[in-house]
């Protein structure tokens, strides 16, 4: 019987040469497979519960997705694509897509909360992950931060079409934008922190409710918004060329990132091998169909120029086909549980990240504590939601935004080169799905995942780079060190 109270013991991988190792071989050790997936659910003092099932799975793929990119950053995209944001949905979709089979075979194969920071670190050795699980804390805490920031837009929209006040601009705007802070983005990750820490399978339950909320939503959307398509709104189709379609589209990608949510519970998961692989591709085909339509009717329906600025568009189209302020107010009440279940699903994400990576030892031990009464890594979820919270509240979305899709894609280019790794070190491994055109499809992935990275703005970069230096100072100083597999082989 395992010892819950106990740190899973680490057996690590020895060169040739004997225990002292040179700085190139600590940086390069890999963590095996079997030993990975043998850890699966051990913290500090508990274990995480295997209760998810493969719908629950879904609804977490979803809910981490379906809603961001259409709800809040379609009015970002638009005026960078014109029309063919539709197009840029379709891109993003697919540089998702061929990411998506990699993380499904990865899932099956290796069903770990570490997501691609997992993968990393059997394939590619401990720097490469480390510098992986660095750029999944930006993109998952940073993504709940910029969904947190357009749900105070659609709060508003509801306040104003129910009871006819809205929140005043220096408490629900972050400075740069017109206010002091963004009070209702700070309320929404505060109140999903407390679902969280109730435990998964508490947590799935609502998360459910909450995507069912959002998917009938977008569906009354696209039937009214159909009704105010003109013509005349599509063309030019292209306005930007193919520039502002790639623009665009690396800006949306963003919104494609709940597949890897879903791979972050394999430790929480019934049969994570089977169950994960169907959810991650089961999500992203419902979310790149919703998301298509409903940028397809937007755009008919309202002059892309009309876009700029507003961060509540969709409420907009539906008081404007309808003439009624009702139907705005409809909307504006699923876009709120809507972008509230995306933070939530989210949230969920960044917590299990630092789990996995704080029980390799690669950040404080603090983060792998796993309360006995519910199961959930609660100290984790509390310092994640006012970390998250904080930037919410005071930076603007755009950024936000950008910075997310970065982190994003340099992650799913490290998944894409994993899996291929993975087939030529263990070509035998069991495999409960397998990526099709092998090894086309991962390389294409990659290619993708760098294209879209290049199209990013230079300040970006200049933010990425700011987080990967501190993210390797911290590794240096702190993870080199006090990494399990370094301890072990004192």
């Amino acid at each position: 019987m395992l010892d819950h109270g106990a740190a899973p013991t680490v057996t690590p991988q020895r060169d040739p040469g004997g225990p002292a190792q040179g700085l190139g071989s600590r940086l390069m050790r890999r963590k095996p497979v079997e030993q990975l997936v043998s850890e699966g659910g051990q913290g500090e003092g508990g274990t995480l519960r295997r209760s998810l099932t493969m719908w629950q799975l879904t609804m977490i793929s979803i809910g981490a997705t379906l809603g961001t990119g259409i709800f809040v950053v379609l009015g970002e995209a638009t005026p960078l694509a014109g029309p063919a944001v539709a197009i840029s949905f379709v891109v993003a979709g697919l540089t998702a897509l061929f990411s998506a089979l990699s993380y499904a075979e990865l899932a099956g194969a290796v069903p770990v909360s570490g997501s691609s920071y997992s993968y990393s670190y059997a394939t590619m050795g401990e720097l490469i992950a480390w510098v992986c699980g660095w750029c999944l804390v930006l993109e998952y805490g940073v993504s709940v931060a910029a969904v947190a920031v357009g749900w105070g837009e659609y709060l508003n929209e509801l306040l104003d079409g129910t009871i006819g006040v809205t929140i005043p601009g220096a408490v629900s705007a972050p400075i740069g934008e017109g206010g002091l802070i963004n009070l209702p983005a700070l309320v929404v990750v505060l109140l999903a922190m407390v679902f969280l820490m109730g435990g998964a399978k508490e947590s799935a339950r609502v998360n459910t409710v909450m995507v069912v909320v959002k998917i009938v939503t977008l569906l009354l959307f696209i039937g009214i918004g159909f009704m105010g398509i003109k013509a005349g709104n599509y063309a030019p189709l292209a306005p930007l060329g193919i520039t502002g379609i790639s623009a665009a589209a690396a800006t949306l990608f963003f919104s494609y990132i709940g597949f890897d949510a879903a791979s972050t519970a394999g430790e929480e998961a019934k049969n994570p091998k089977k169950d994960l692989p169907r959810a991650i591709m089961l999500s992203l085909l419902i979310v790149t169909v919703l998301y298509c339509l409903v940028a397809l009717v937007a755009v008919g329906a309202m002059p892309w120029q009309d876009f700029e600025g507003t961060e509540a568009a969709l409420a907009q189209i539906m008081k404007d086909v309808t003439g009624q302020s009702f139907w705005g107010v409809v909307l504006a009440a699923g876009a709120v549980v809507a972008i509230a279940s995306v933070v939530f699903a989210v949230l969920y994400g960044q917590t299990r990240i630092l789990f996995a990576m704080s029980r390799d030892g690669l950040v404080p031990k603090i983060f792998a504590k796993v309360n006995e009464k519910t199961g959930a890594p609660r100290a984790n979820t509390v310092i994640v939601s006012l970390f998250c919270g904080v930037l919410a509240a005071f930076i603007p979305l755009g950024e936000l935004a950008n910075a997310t899709s970065i982190g994003t894609l340099f992650a799913f280019a490290l998944v894409n080169v994993a899996v291929i790794i993975l087939r030529w070190k263990r070509p035998d491994m069991d495999r409960t799905f397998r990526v099709m055109l092998f090894p086309v499809t991962p390389i294409l992935g990659f290619g993708f995942c760098a294209y879209m990275m290049f199209s990013l703005p230079g300040i970006t970069w200049v933010w990425f780079g700011g987080w990967m230096a501190a993210g390797l100072v911290f590794y240096f100083l702190y993870g080199l060190r006090r990494s399990r597999l370094a301890t072990a082989e004192k």
